[in-house]
């Protein structure tokens, strides 16, 4: 169909954004709009703080279960963070997301 944009997760390029946790792009839009697969592996944790900037962050957990450093998030979970919100995204267990970035 005309405009569709489609990406299989297991065609995806992969990314290690920190040890354990990787990155595969599904799609990039307009004003840096884009579609990800977060992977993460058992105690894993983000280095730092992950600021929510220019635009809001909405995550899916696929499977696992997520902990944004105040809570788990187990899997069929969703979350949306507001532009400007942070957190410090870890696991124990493992976990796949699908991170969306309407924004930017």
């Amino acid at each position: 169909m005309a405009g569709y944009v489609w990406s299989a997760v297991a065609d995806a390029p992969v990314r290690e954004l920190f040890p354990g946790i990787r990155v595969r792009p599904l799609w990039h839009g307009e004003n840096g709009a884009s579609a990800n697969v977060l992977e993460m592996d058992p105690h894993s944790c983000w280095e730092g703080i992950d600021v929510h900037e220019p635009g809001p962050e909405e995550v899916f957990v696929v499977s696992g279960v997520f902990n944004d450093g105040e809570r788990d998030y187990p899997a069929g979970s969703f979350i949306h963070a507001p532009a400007g919100s942070w957190h410090i995204p870890q696991t124990t267990t493992g976990c796949t997301l699908f991170v969306l970035y309407p924004e930017g």
